[in-house]
């Protein structure tokens, strides 16, 4: 299968990401102490995260609307397409088998929140959703990238 050059420009920027991510970690506390996002905040995008994935699984597409941020509404302009978005372009994402929460970073004054997925077949997928918090502190989502990792849940 031939892949577009953004394709291939998607999964460049993810292995960085991600080898950015693994690179932090090991930096030790130093390092992590710039890049950590508070408890009460971390806790608050889950919940934020986790509501949107039980609207996919409800195919309540005004609610899951609900947790994207202003710029993902006026993209996508109704629910319907964003909805239609999720389950032709990210099916575990609309579907998950199985969800972990990874430990919320910030990166470029970007928060960004890595959840663990596996689909249906068992496949293990890391999903990095980049969040916005509103005026009045509220957190939505606000973009998310999709990777394949190696391995298969058995």
């Amino acid at each position: 299968m031939r892949r577009s050059f953004l394709g291939c420009l998607r999964l460049w920027r993810l292995r960085w990401f991600l080898l950015f991510l693994f690179g932090a970690a090991l930096a030790g506390p130093a390092g992590a102490q710039e890049a950590q996002v508070g408890g009460a905040d971390a806790r608050a995008i889950e919940q934020v995260i986790r509501a949107q994935l039980d609207a996919f699984a409800s195919d309540d597409a005004g609610k899951a609307f609900s947790y994207a941020a202003p710029g993902i509404r006026r993209a996508f302009g109704t629910p319907e397409n964003f909805i239609a978005m999720v389950r032709h372009s990210y099916p575990v994402v609309y579907r998950p088998a199985a969800v972990n929460f990874l430990k919320p970073e910030i990166v470029d004054r970007q928060v960004l929140q890595p959840v663990r997925m596996t689909d249906n077949d068992g496949t293990l997928w890391i999903a990095i959703y980049t969040m916005q918090r509103q005026p009045g502190g509220v957190w939505l989502t606000n973009g998310c990238r999709l990777g394949r990792t190696q391995g298969q849940v058995t």
